[in-house]
């Protein structure tokens, strides 16, 4: 009796537990977090080179700035009178050098190479450039026929004789200069010279002219009172650049 009990238990409570549908274990919920906003990443840069429309931006750009903007240079005069004037150092520098390597050889005092043209010149021009511009003067105010006639005599000699050896000291002030290895055309002293000299040139042809144009008597006297100025200031800036090495 037993057995059957256990028996009929089984049976029917076999089929009840194959029946029941097996519950799933609950799976928690997934919480979804709040999507994050998007950042826009920046424009890819192109690797190629750039435009045309930008190089022609580029290069107008400066020529842009350049005529927008005002510059102020200083000039010195001095270097446009040279360049009018002068064919240039190398021609002359290589015409002295024979004569510059000779003078190297007499193994002279380096003060007389240095102040020796400046000695010369200044004797030059205080004593007949000075006397000859005072007998000028006395020739134009002076009333005495006798004065007059020894002034016209020698005013003409003392400037012809100052013209002639500044020419000559000329080339002693280029051989020195070359001898202590300094340019030659560089200083203003070197850019009056020959200002002078050329003024001096056109003063020498000047009294040619006077019988026929009385009038030139005067531009004669203010002329070679200009280039005495000249030649003054030509002095000065010698004594500067004797004293710049």
């Amino acid at each position: 009796m037993g057995a059957v009990t256990m028996a009929s238990y089984a049976t029917i409570l076999l089929p009840r537990a194959a029946s029941r549908p097996r519950r799933r274990a609950a799976v928690p919920p997934t919480t979804r977090r709040a999507a994050l906003p998007a950042t826009r990443s920046p424009p890819a840069v192109a690797a190629t080179s750039p435009s045309r429309e930008r190089v022609q931006q580029k290069k107008q750009q400066p020529a842009a700035d350049a005529q927008s903007t005002t510059r102020l240079y200083s000039l010195s005069p001095c270097p446009l009178l040279l360049a009018a004037l002068l064919p240039g150092a190398e021609p002359v520098r290589a015409v002295f050098e024979p004569f510059v390597e000779l003078v190297k050889t007499w193994d002279l005092p380096g003060w007389l190479v240095h102040w020796g043209h400046p000695g010369n010149m200044a004797v030059v021009l205080f004593a007949m450039g000075g006397y000859g511009t005072y007998l000028g003067f006395r020739i134009k105010l002076s009333d005495d026929p006798e004065e007059k006639a020894k002034a016209k005599d020698l005013h003409p000699k003392l400037l012809a004789g100052m013209f002639f050896f500044f020419a000559l000291g000329a080339t002693g002030g280029i051989t020195a200069l070359l001898a202590s290895d300094k340019p030659i055309f560089e200083s203003p002293h070197a850019v009056t010279g020959i200002i002078g000299l050329a003024l001096l040139t056109i003063q020498s042809i000047l009294p040619t002219l006077f019988e026929g144009n009385p009038a030139l008597r005067n531009a004669h006297g203010l002329l070679g009172s200009g280039i005495m100025t000249l030649f003054l200031i030509h002095a000065a800036f010698g004594l500067q650049l004797g004293l710049s090495f």
